[in-house]
């Protein structure tokens, strides 16, 4: 069975290396350049295609002509996009003689789009999984093949979620590709009535109401700390990351975003619109990050105001 494989980051390095290691025959592989604006923290799929002598591409527009006519070359069995950015055109998946399918961190028809793994942080959520599912030219709507759940405790931030998501992964492909292979998978639509799609979040959707609940403050925290680019507030015009908190739900008379002052261990306390939130970890912006006792020179004084420009 020949396979082309599309992927990048640590969940698609590990699903390839799975494909290797169940003795799949992968003919090349797709993955994207790494993006120097961007911090990398994950393995190279690259570098692992590499170490097995397997061809590798980086294109710009995986659906260009000369891209779909070596694809065609290829005649591909199975298609596998893993975390791979790209969409892919009818053609390119008409490629792939027994199907193409897609690895997607949702448990879908929930959490379709981009970012799933944020948002369901973003949205508090206590499970979430992922799914292979068919491509088809409408993203995130093929029919599923297998799908596997993935519990979220309260304490993960997005760094934890996506390892616990990484080892799903490769334990979902090492299960599934023998059965896809041998066409013992029987596929089930999605049901429409449950589909919720959401849209890519942007740096700038970081920024903290504090006319919000604390969890939900937490929640947003949790889920764009390292390595994403953070939640954050100002104050008298200067921006401040919150990195790491807690909070606590209690009743607070105080005006949103009124900084209440260190809590010993629990961290620099703020009034939100229910409960108060802890910052455990912060910086201003260009300047170093501080945590634990070091917050005392955050120098936010109890009565100060957060989130103003």
């Amino acid at each position: 069975m020949s396979v082309l494989v599309l992927a990048y980051q640590d969940i698609g390095y590990v699903c390839l290396e799975a494909l290797l290691q169940a003795g799949a025959e992968v003919t090349a592989v797709f993955t994207h350049e790494d993006d120097p604006g961007e911090e990398i923290w994950f393995r190279s799929v690259a570098e692992l295609a590499r170490s097995r002598s397997l061809p590798v591409y980086t294109p710009e527009d995986p659906n260009h002509p000369e891209m779909a006519a070596l694809v065609r070359s290829l005649a591909p069995d199975f298609i596998f996009s893993f975390y791979y950015r790209y969409l892919l055109s009818a053609e390119f998946l008409a490629a792939a003689r027994r199907g193409a399918y897609n690895l997607h961190g949702s448990l879908l028809p929930r959490y379709r789009g981009r970012a799933p793994i944020n948002w369901v942080l973003v949205n508090g959520e206590t499970e979430t999984g992922l799914t292979l599912h068919r491509m088809i030219p409408r993203p995130d709507a093929g029919d599923i093949a297998a799908q596997v759940r993935v519990p979220i405790a309260e304490s993960d931030t997005i760094r934890e979620l996506y390892a616990k998501m990484t080892a799903a992964a490769a334990r979902l492909i090492t299960a599934t590709w023998p059965e896809l292979a041998a066409g013992r998978i029987k596929e089930v639509p999605q049901d429409e009535s449950q589909a919720g799609y959401f849209g890519r979040r942007r740096p700038e959707d970081g920024r903290i109401d504090w006319q919000a609940p604390a969890k939900k403050i937490y929640d947003l925290c949790r889920a764009v700390t390292h390595p994403y680019p953070g939640c954050f507030t100002f104050h008298q015009g200067k921006k401040l990351y919150i990195w790491s908190a807690g909070y606590d739900s209690d009743p607070e008379t105080r005006p949103p975003g009124t900084v209440l002052g260190l809590d010993g261990e629990k961290g620099l306390a703020v009034a939100c619109g229910q409960g108060r939130l802890y910052i455990k970890s912060a910086q201003w912006a260009g300047q170093g990050e501080l945590a634990g006792p070091e917050l005392v020179r955050i120098d936010l004084p109890a009565g100060a105001r957060l989130g103003d420009n």
